[in-house]
């Protein structure tokens, strides 16, 4: 792109006056000294927790995160990706948003298992003053900003919250609350707000508009348990659910993005990725139908292959209803097997490998022994979804390397068994280094391999018809990208080559 546009330069040169290009590169070099980045920075590598801690801890740890889950009955808009899958550095995906007004700044952990977004605010007790994730935690303060109002009651929104028991009132002081529980008793209550979250729209050409919208979330008032802590504490969560509280849904009401979202989750090198509101293109997608009627992100998984071969897995264990099915959801670490399938999952890998690596027990745990590379021993897996559609994982997206021990690496496996439950659960260790998409208008999510750390084009569907933008998710942190950087160069030389022809 640089040698391209060096050319041109050349070119020009001998069309116009030396001082039209003198400004062009001056302006060229302005913008770019100006702090127009090329590529989103990436979260760094943040050793929080030792190698040495064992899955159990991430069971526990993830078993809180997704309690309430396993309870509960215009454009395109861009949002920066940090954290990582590794369960041992971070162990979660987190975005930065900016609400009020005069904005502020809220990190918020990506979550397609639930539906609210909410952020701690200036009155909340428990929530965490510091991050082991080195980021500066930030409570909202509705007095602050000049565009906060309450919603009471008698809101239409909160009515809808009520129905998917995202909501409640009581008959105190006509104010819409809510309370989310969590498995062990932990959990975050507060009450609703409306402000304006602003947004970075990507419009064709791949150039970006700010803008606000009106938007609806909790202030939570309230934390305890695992939200307490600080080693991997953020502002809040975003919930990227499908019900009508949801920011996704919120904004899709409005026309102001569509009804689709995707990310691309990013699992080496420290992690990052891209998430943005609109269908990521990609030749190679493959869609599954998601399950009607549920609150979450259900799917219909039929049978899983180990190499090539299918389990003998009844296939009602993997059928769907209230206490069984198969979910997708980004705010779990791992990867979680309906009790009767887990047993035949394992025991086909360990029976493909056992010749060539020491099977071994670690806190309950299969893993084993490698001197080698896994993808060069281990099967790859295959979840097979309705509509024929398969979510090939390779031995990275179903293993964990835990620790050393005399020179052998010991991997285990990442799934995890839920014990005396039904759930599959799809967590980060499954979704990363794809391209996931969550299609609501048409009911569907496709997926399929993917590089994150590069660009994306993106599709978004909104009432004017179906718009392209390119180059989608590698937005900076200022909101600007490279091709929104070569745009604003080419609008600039418009300009000069009109002057050129008015004062020569």
């Amino acid at each position: 792109m640089v040698s391209r546009s060096f050319c041109k330069r050349r070119e020009m040169a001998a069309v116009f006056p030396a001082w039209i290009m003198v400004t062009i590169l001056v302006l060229e070099a302005s913008l770019v000294m100006g702090g127009f980045q090329a590529s989103l920075k990436l979260e760094r590598r943040i050793p929080l927790v030792s190698h040495e801690v064992e899955l159990g801890r991430l069971r526990e740890f993830d078993r809180l995160r997704h309690g309430r889950l396993l309870q509960s009955s215009g454009g395109v808009v861009d949002f920066p990706v940090r954290g990582t899958y590794d369960p041992f550095l971070v162990g979660l995906y987190y975005t930065k948003l900016q609400i009020g007004s005069p904005p502020k700044e809220y990190y918020v952990q990506i979550d397609t298992g639930s539906d609210v977004l909410w952020i701690g605010c200036n009155s909340c007790n428990g929530c965490p003053e510091s991050s082991g994730l080195q980021i500066e935690l930030n409570l909202y303060d509705p007095g602050s900003s000049s565009t906060s109002s309450l919603v009471s009651c008698s809101d239409q929104r909160c009515n809808a919250g009520v129905q998917s028991s995202d909501s409640g009132c009581s008959g105190q002081g006509n104010q819409c609350s809510y309370t989310f529980q969590y498995g062990d008793g932990s959990g975050t209550s507060g009450y609703y707000v409306a402000d304006l979250l602003h947004i970075s729209t990507i419009l064709e050409g791949s150039m970006t508009a700010n803008s606000t919208a009106p938007i609806m979330f909790g202030c939570s008032v309230l934390q305890t348990g695992d939200l307490t802590k600080s080693d991997r504490a953020v502002d809040g969560i975003f919930g990227f659910g499908q019900q009508s509280l949801s920011v996704i849904s919120q904004l899709s009401s409005q026309g102001i993005a569509p009804r689709v979202f995707s990310h691309c989750l990013r699992g080496k090198n420290g992690g990052g990725g891209i998430l943005v509101f609109g269908e990521i293109l990609e030749p190679n997608m493959v869609y599954t139908p998601l399950v009607p009627s549920q609150p979450h992100y259900n799917l219909d998984l039929r049978s899983i292959s180990v190499g090539g071969q299918v389990l003998s897995i009844d296939p009602s264990v993997f059928s769907t209803s209230s206490s069984q099915g198969t979910i997708v959801d980004s705010g779990t670490t791992l990867a979680y097997l309906a009790d009767e399938a887990y047993d035949a999952f394992v025991d086909a890998i360990t029976k493909t490998v056992s010749q060539t690596v020491r099977p071994v027990l670690s806190k309950g745990n299969q893993c084993y022994l490698i001197t080698s590379s896994v993808t060069d021993i281990f099967p790859q897996v295959s979840l097979n979804f309705a509509g024929a559609a398969s979510l090939i994982l390779n031995p990275p997206d179903y293993l964990v390397q835990q620790n050393s021990i005399g020179g052998a690496a010991v991997w285990c496996i990442g799934f995890q068994k839920i014990q005396g439950q039904g759930i599959t659960i799809l967590g980060d260790l499954v979704l990363k280094d794809k391209i996931i998409v969550y299609d609501l208008a048409n009911q569907r999510i496709g997926w399929t391999d993917y590089d994150c750390s590069m660009s994306v084009n993106v599709s978004a569907n909104l009432n004017s018809g179906r718009t392209e933008f390119v180059n989608a998710g590698q937005m900076s942190n200022d909101g600007s990208s490279p091709d929104q950087l070569q745009s604003i160069i080419a609008s600039l030389l418009n300009m000069i080559m009109l002057a050129a022809l008015l004062f020569s």
